[in-house]
C-alpha cells in the first residue's frame, strides 16, 4: 500500500490508475447483427431480423455488466468483433472502446491470439467472454480476476458443456488447440488439457447459454 502511495505522488493518481486497468484486460467476443450472420440457429424461431436483434441485445446487456465491472475494478476492454467493421462497430457501441477483428482461423487461433496480443501489450491477467450467456454479470466477472491471482486458470463451465469464460495470467495455447468446437466436449477437453499441464485451476458457478430455440426462456427471464 506504502508503495501505491509513494507512486501515486511520482507519477500521478490518473496514471497509476491507467497502469492498473491496463494490468487487468477484458476480452469479450461478439459479432455484429447483420441478419443472416448471427444467432443462425435461432432463425427457424425468430427469422433472421430477430435473431439478429437478439445478438445486439445480448451484446448491449453483456456491456452493461462489464461497465459495472469497471466500477469495482480497474480493467480495460476490447472487443474482439466479427462480421461489420470498425466504423458500425463504433457507431453501434460507441467509440470509448477497444476494437479489434477477432481475424481467421476456429475460435482457438482467433482466442490465442487475443491472448498473445494482450500479453505483450502489457496485461497481467486476461479473461475472455462471450455474450450468449446472459448471467454473467459483473460480481462473475470480478471474481475471475481475482481468482486469477491464485490460480493458473479460471473457467465458467456452461450448462450444454463448453464453458461461458476463461481466464489466463500466461500464453497457455495448448489449452485452444484440438478442442472440438461449439460441441459438448469444450469444456471437459480443456480441463483435461490443463490438468495433463498441471495447471491449477478455480471453476466458477455453472450457467446457461442462449443458442437454441429452447434456450430462449433463459434470455426472456434474466
Amino acid at each position: 500500500m506504502l508503495l501505491k502511495y509513494y507512486l501515486s505522488i511520482l507519477i500521478g493518481f490518473d496514471l497509476l490508475k491507467n497502469l492498473e486497468r491496463n494490468k487487468q484486460h477484458l476480452i469479450v467476443f461478439t459479432r455484429y447483427p447483420e441478419p443472416g450472420k448471427t444467432k443462425t440457429r435461432l432463425i427457424p424461431a425468430l427469422g433472421a431480423e430477430g435473431a439478429a436483434n437478439l445478438q445486439r441485445q445480448m451484446t448491449e446487456h453483456t456491456l452493461s455488466q462489464v461497465k459495472k465491472l469497471q466500477t469495482i475494478i480497474p480493467i480495460s476492454v476490447e472487443i474482439r468483433f466479427a462480421d461489420g467493421n470498425l466504423q458500425l462497430m463504433q457507431t453501434w457501441l460507441g467509440d470509448d472502446l477497444l476494437y479489434q477483428s477477432q481475424g481467421t482461423g476456429d475460435l482457438g487461433q482467433r482466442m490465442v491470439r487475443s491472448l498473445l496480443d494482450a500479453l505483450q501489450g502489457g496485461a497481467q491477467r486476461v479473461v475472455f467472454i462471450g455474450i450468449d450467456c446472459p448471467g454473467v454479470n459483473a460480481d462473475i466477472l470480478t471474481t475471475a480476476f481475482k481468482q486469477l491471482d491464485s490460480y493458473d486458470l479460471v473457467i465458467g463451465p456452461a450448462v450444454d458443456g463448453g464453458y461461458y469464460l476463461i481466464g489466463l495470467k500466461r500464453y497457455i495455447p495448448e489449452l485452444f488447440a484440438n478442442i472440438d468446437w461449439g460441441t459438448a466436449m469444450v469444456w471437459q477437453q480443456t480441463i483435461d488439457i490443463a490438468q495433463g499441464l498441471k495447471l491449477s485451476h478455480m471453476q466458477l458457478l455453472p450457467l446457461a447459454d442462449v443458442d437454441r430455440p429452447e434456450d430462449l426462456p433463459i434470455w426472456e427471464s434474466r
